[in-house]
């Protein structure tokens, strides 16, 4: 009995289709790292920036540290989302930058890196949907320049990055799993998820809730078998971005 196609989604996508992506390097020239990433609407501008010292907690142990800050400026949506001032950081900004840096520092030789910081700057210029996966994909691009200009790398012949890494949303809509929701179809959504992996697929992280539903075993392998042919996307889609700086293998 052959299997009923599923409708396409509402902005014409096939349920295993990302949104087209583009990306930018070098977009600003202060840091060393830069990248302007669109998936769709959503737009994250991503900045990684070196500096020759480590927190004070970290000194002297001839290891490195990468860091991560996010942010959605106030014209990223619509109402307008006030400034965080004053140092208060609201409980979903700081859920996002430490899964940033969580992700990153999983691909990195902190010893390889030597006692350096980089900080990766995210920044959402347009938000309709999957801000912190962009925000991660793009990041690793960022972070990849940036470290071309590091010179005196503490090993001769080891450098810092094991793998590359990247990161999508899936979910349930309208009983279907669907890659890559915007918007929209995360508001509807009866099960979210994101996920965390390296371009080897090993997986970095998995959140995954169901928005007043449950889901299955084999709802959830569809949703994960969907993240993966993603990432392998993505992954491509990096590479090509990079080009000859490619780092991995």
């Amino acid at each position: 009995m052959k299997r009923k196609a599923q409708p396409p989604r509402h902005d014409g996508r096939q349920q295993s289709e990302l949104r087209p992506i583009s990306i930018k390097r070098k977009y600003t020239s202060a840091a060393p790292g830069s990248v302007l990433l669109k998936a769709g609407r959503t737009t994250v501008l991503c900045t990684a920036s070196l500096a020759d010292d480590v927190p004070p907690w970290m000194r002297d142990q001839g290891r490195g540290w990468v860091t991560a800050e996010y942010n959605m400026l106030p014209g990223s949506t619509s109402p307008r989302k006030p400034r965080e001032r004053g140092g208060k950081v609201d409980g979903r900004t700081t859920e996002i930058q430490r899964l940033i840096g969580r992700s990153l520092r999983a691909v990195i030789d902190m010893e390889a890196l030597g006692e350096r910081t980089i900080t990766i700057d995210c920044d959402v210029l347009e938000a309709d949907g999957g801000t912190r996966t962009a925000s991660i994909t793009g990041a690793f691009i960022a972070l990849v320049d940036c470290l071309a200009t590091v010179r005196d790398w503490p090993f001769k012949d080891r450098r810092p990055l094991r793998d590359n890494v990247a990161a999508i949303s899936v979910g349930i809509v309208d009983g279907a799993p669907v890659l890559d929701l915007d918007y929209v179809e995360d508001v509807g959504a009866t099960v979210d998820m994101n996920v965390v992996m390296t371009g080897r697929g090993q997986f970095i992280e998995v959140q995954g809730t169901g928005e007043e539903a449950t889901f299955s075993e084999k709802e959830l392998t569809q949703l994960l078998g969907l993240a993966k042919s993603g990432i392998k996307e993505l992954t491509a889609i990096q590479k090509r971005a990079l080009k000859k700086r490619w780092p991995i293998d």
